[in-house]
């Protein structure tokens, strides 16, 4: 047995350990991301206010669930993404007032920030997921198009990105841990 697949098989066995914690993090990013779809963008303020809740929300669940699962691979990044959410949540609830345009610069900064993170987290994981991995860096892949999409569209994407953009990302993020928690639910396999 080379290093390779003793590395493969204990990040493997990791992942099928802390299977549930991906699970609940992805149901909680699914609903979070529902309902930020839902709240109408019209109401600018109201939405950064709401925007900056689901944030701290979602920053906080990713905090718990990555202190609590301390032990699984990829801890850092997950925690550097959770702090991320709780800084971008901050800024929205601290300063609403600050104008939609700022806030749109703070959703791309957060998408930016988040895709490179969720990329280095699913190239750490490449080996335990097997084909698996692919949708979580294809989410951070999706996070990087879509801060692009803002930033082409400034000035008139700060009417539509900020619930539409958050609401995308969060859903995709929720499915791809989902995907990710359904395949690790079952046994590692080790070559005996």
């Amino acid at each position: 047995m080379t290093v390779t697949d003793q590395d493969d098989g204990s990040t493997k066995s990791a992942l099928h350990h802390h299977w549930n914690i991906f699970l609940a993090e992805g149901i909680v990013l699914l609903i979070l991301g529902s309902a930020a779809i839902v709240v109408p963008a019209a109401a600018s303020l109201a939405m950064a206010i709401v925007l900056g809740w689901i944030f701290v929300v979602g920053g906080f669940v990713g905090l718990v669930t990555t202190l609590v699962g301390h032990k699984a691979p990829g801890f850092w990044w997950s925690l550097l993404s959770a702090l991320v959410a709780l800084a971008a949540g901050a800024v929205l609830i601290g300063w609403p007032v600050s104008g939609v345009i700022s806030l749109t610069f703070v959703l791309t900064a957060f998408l930016i920030a988040d895709g490179i993170l969720t990329m280095l987290f699913a190239i750490e994981h490449h080996r335990g997921l097997s084909q698996r991995w692919g949708f979580l860096f294809l989410n951070g892949v999706l996070d990087l198009v879509l801060a692009g999409i803002i930033i082409w569209a400034l000035p008139g994407s700060a009417i539509w990105a900020l619930g539409l953009i958050v609401g995308i990302d969060l859903i995709f993020g929720g499915w791809s841990l989902v995907a990710i928690a359904m395949a690790a639910r079952k046994p590692a396999h080790t070559p005996t």
